[in-house]
């Protein structure tokens, strides 16, 4: 999977005017606000990454997390973040950048958010694998990371996924995928991109690295969503890491 093809998509007028709808109407998730608010102090630096239109930096900002920079890779996703911090009021700082090649000294935020699967849909395992790290050198030791992904266990899709393996082992995998757990389908807003890793996957690549894994939960133990976030995000996992 080519990176400008997934920048592309997220670049596109459809998907940025989803994701301001998201940030104007449906805010932090109660899940979201549950995690963030245990293991963050409003005092951190925090960086957040892929941070689309705003919505999880706009909802700790209006929590009182006052120390925050919000970044995406894509640029039209930060216009639009920008225009919506501006209409609100919020001085909430948003800048492109690539999670691959963090621009950033060493060991300098408490805490980094990564949320909405946006660390799964980087493409190829190499560059997920380099983001971690660079995520990792700019924690402060004992700083936390948090992320969120899909997993190829929950019932809703094993059954796909006991098929693609057979499809994999017979090579006959789309040839736009690079790993086994990879998606790449069509939607209402076009060609989506998106890595499905397993649990023992992610925790072997994350302690490579240096990480403790505190905490994975799934989102419905940590809360029953709304109808609003259901319809904008399936079931997904919290993964909080400390350095």
């Amino acid at each position: 999977m080519e990176n400008q093809t997934v920048l592309d998509y997220f670049n596109s007028s459809i998907v940025t005017d989803h994701y301001e709808h998201a940030a104007r109407t449906i805010g932090l998730w109660e899940s979201e606000e549950k995690i963030f608010t245990r293991i963050f102090q409003k005092s951190d630096s925090i960086l957040e990454l892929g941070c689309g239109a705003g919505r999880i930096s706009i909802g700790l900002h209006e929590l009182g997390f006052k120390n925050l920079l919000a970044t995406d890779y894509a640029k039209n996703m930060i216009k639009k973040s920008r225009h919506l911090a501006k209409m609100l009021g919020y001085s909430i700082p948003f800048r492109v950048c690539d999670a691959r090649e963090l621009e950033f000294e060493d060991s300098i935020f408490e805490g980094i958010i990564f949320g909405f699967n946006g660390l799964m849909q980087i493409p190829k395992k190499e560059q997920r694998e380099t983001a971690l790290r660079e995520m990792y050198r700019v924690l402060k030791k004992d700083g936390y990371l948090v992320f969120t992904s899909h997993l190829r266990s929950f019932n809703r899709h094993k059954k796909f996924w006991t098929k693609e393996k057979l499809v994999w082992r017979k090579n006959k995998q789309d040839p736009e995928l690079d790993d086994f757990g990879d998606r790449f389908e069509a939607t209402n807003m076009g060609d989506l991109y998106i890595h499905v890793p397993e649990r023992e996957e992610i925790e072997a690549l994350v302690k490579t690295i240096g990480y403790k894994i505190e905490v994975v939960v799934p989102r419905s133990v940590l809360s029953n969503e709304s109808a609003a976030v259901r319809e904008f995000s399936d079931e997904c996992v919290f993964w909080v890491l400390r350095k």
